[in-house]
């Protein structure tokens, strides 16, 4: 399904939880296209509660509680599951 979003090359692509129910082959591949797409220019908008996910591929994340958000973590290499989860609650 993923390719055949990317195969339409779009400016924009909505994501969620992209990696939920596959296995770690898949998974690793679908990190992949997106790293490769997002270097060409895509813009990709990821939802996930995997924070792990969301730390590995994000520029950028937005935390959210209650449709407010709470945080904003300018660079997620150097955050952590524990910060994400404290923005949470």
């Amino acid at each position: 399904v993923l390719g055949k979003c990317l195969a339409a090359e779009p400016r924009i692509l909505l994501l969620n939880n992209p990696t939920r129910g596959v296995d770690v082959g898949a998974r690793l591949e679908i990190y992949r296209s997106l790293r490769e797409s997002a270097a060409r220019g895509l813009a990709i908008l990821l939802v996930s509660e995997d924070l792990n996910e969301l730390i590995g591929l994000s520029d950028r994340i937005l935390v959210m509680r209650a449709g407010t958000v709470t945080a904003e973590i300018e660079d997620p290499s150097r955050a952590t599951e524990d910060a994400l989860i404290r923005h949470m609650t």
